[in-house]
């Protein structure tokens, strides 16, 4: 198990973004050493979760993993001994342009799993995601970003069986909370900053999904690195589950943080699976702190106005 205070760092990619950026503060809270590496320096969404000075500890390599030699001088230079791999083009960017989707999230995948072979990582958790799954009655995952996550799944396991590089996989469903700005379901999130705001707001889909808080979501990918014994030659992959959860409801959610709240609801359901089970990585890891939905979406407002009170919050950016 990995310690507060140990000396061999972490090595976070794609901490950039909103489970990054989760990550990355909770390592930092529990005194981890972390690096992170992502092809921007762009440090906003972590500037939400953690005060200038602890933003300035975190040492950050600008380097793009669609780029080999880039990810093994990270690895290499930091002395690494685990990765959070979680850095990826979301559905909207893979759909825009296939090409750049598969160079990061494909090419970028293998090029950290032969970085973990090359210098003997035997801590490697990467973030797969439920597009990976076929919705119901679907043979196959129902957009490119979730045909290059299936894959990222594949290669995982072709790495731990010819080549001894162990590692966990996480399909995290619908994640929302401070950071989560983009991507196809990062709408409940705005809404709730657009009520913050007392702007109007309409999420463009409907239907039942899990929604899941960054914070619990950042703290399981924590625990797998930190907790989860790798299993030698061996990938596993495990869903991150909670209750059905339809859109309206956590329109109602809002509104009982802000009963002001202007939230309306008008699109068609995501073809997204949501019958996960979690009962296997609960078998893995310790229990955690599980945030219900009244309690995420409180949490997720009281930040909301204290980043807009103090000037560190665009009502244009979560």
């Amino acid at each position: 198990m990995m310690t507060a205070g140990r000396n061999r760092p972490v090595l976070v990619t794609g901490a950039a973004g909103c489970i990054g950026a989760w990550v990355v503060a909770n390592l930092v809270r529990r005194g981890i050493a972390t690096v992170v590496l992502d092809r921007s320096d762009d440090r906003r969404r972590l500037r939400l979760l953690l005060d200038e000075e602890e933003v300035a500890s975190v040492p950050w390599i600008t380097g793009d993993i669609a780029d080999g030699p880039v990810v093994d001088t990270a690895v290499d230079k930091t002395d690494a001994d685990a990765i959070i791999h979680l850095a990826a083009l979301q559905v909207p960017f893979c759909k825009a342009d296939p090409a750049a989707g598969a160079r990061v999230n494909v090419v970028g995948h293998v090029n950290v799993f032969e970085a973990a072979r090359r210098y003997g990582i035997r801590r490697l958790v990467y973030a797969s995601s439920v597009a990976a799954l076929p919705a119901d009655g679907a043979v196959y995952p129902s957009t490119l970003y979730g045909v290059y996550k299936a894959a990222d799944e594949g290669i995982a396991r072709i790495y731990a069986q010819d080549c001894g590089v162990p590692s966990i996989g996480l399909r995290p469903h619908t994640v929302y909370g401070p950071g989560r700005d983009q991507g196809l379901t990062a709408a409940p999130t705005l809404a709730m900053l657009a009520a913050v705001a007392g702007r109007p707001y309409r999420i463009p889909f409907s239907g039942a999904l899990l929604f899941q808080y960054a914070g619990e979501v950042a703290e399981i990918f924590v625990r797998c690195c930190i907790d989860g014994e790798p299993e030698p030659n061996r990938s596993q992959v495990f869903d991150i589950a909670c209750a059905r959860i339809t859109v309206e409801e956590i329109v109602s959610a809002i509104c009982r943080a802000v009963p002001t709240a202007a939230v309306t609801v008008d699109g068609a359901a995501l073809p997204f699976p949501a019958g996960q089970d979690d009962g296997p990585l609960r078998q893995l890891i310790e229990p955690w702190a599980e945030v219900g939905l009244d309690e995420g979406v409180r949490r997720t407002i009281a930040r909301f106005r204290e980043l807009l009170d103090r000037g560190l919050l665009r009502v244009d950016a979560a």
